[in-house]
Formats: C-alpha cells, sequence, structure tokens
C-alpha cells in the first residue's frame, strides 16, 4: 500500500471561497471590544466553526493517476492493490479504481482518503472480498 500526499484544489478552493465570502477587508477591526496584542487575533475558533469537506467524486472505474491530479497535490491518499497480492502502487497511471473510501459523492470528512485499485489490464471483478 502506498501513500501519496497530494492538494486538494477542491478543498482549496473552498477555504479560499470561505475566507473571501466573509467580505473581510484589508483594514484592521480595532473596535473597543476587540482584545488587542500578540496571540489575540484567530487565538480561539467559534464554538460552531465546523470543518471544512468536500464531497468525493465519482472516480470508480477511471485511471488512478488522473484520479490522483484530478483530486489535487495537497489531498492524503492511499492507493491500495485490491487483487489481494499486495502489490505497491508506484505509478498510480499504469491502475484503475474498483473502489473508494469514501464512497462517491459522500463527503470526504476524514484522511487518508482510499483508493482500491487493480492493473488497467485486470478486471474489478476480481478484487479480494473486503
Amino acid at each position: 500500500m502506498n501513500r501519496t500526499k497530494l492538494a486538494g484544489p477542491v478543498l482549496a478552493a473552498a477555504l479560499l471561497a470561505s475566507v473571501t465570502a466573509c467580505g473581510a477587508s484589508s483594514e484592521p477591526d480595532t473596535s473597543a471590544s476587540t482584545p488587542a496584542g500578540p496571540g489575540a487575533a484567530g487565538a480561539r475558533r467559534p464554538a460552531d466553526a465546523t470543518p471544512v469537506t468536500a464531497t468525493m467524486p465519482d472516480v470508480i472505474g477511471g485511471n488512478a493517476g488522473r484520479a490522483y491530479e484530478q483530486m489535487g497535490s495537497e489531498l492524503d491518499m492511499t492507493f491500495k492493490d485490491a487483487s489481494g497480492q499486495g502489490r505497491p502502487v508506484d505509478d498510480p497511471a499504469v491502475w484503475k479504481i474498483c473502489g473508494s473510501r469514501p464512497g462517491p459523492n459522500q463527503q470526504i470528512t476524514a484522511y487518508p482518503v482510499t483508493f482500491d485499485v487493480v492493473k488497467v489490464s485486470e478486471s474489478c471483478k476480481d478484487t479480494a472480498a473486503k
């Protein structure tokens, strides 16, 4: 099993959108109710803050190399040989995706994202039972 760390443009875009959507100004807010001094800004998160999540695209049956590129370079991904042979996935471009965790169209809330793959010439039907 190989583990590859990738940048998730989806996550980066979501984070960037959430920051810019807040209407942030380049002028600091210096109201009397805001504490001043080192560490005051960003020291506490709001109690209702939620983590940024993304939706897993449906890449089942697709090329693992393309999924690697599509998902981005900051996303923590693992490619696992689904044949049960335990082969290393050194070049995702010669593998195809048989399954993923989380599944297609589900929220990505934990890492690493795992792709079960077989060589392009092999069938997903021959994968080891989970």
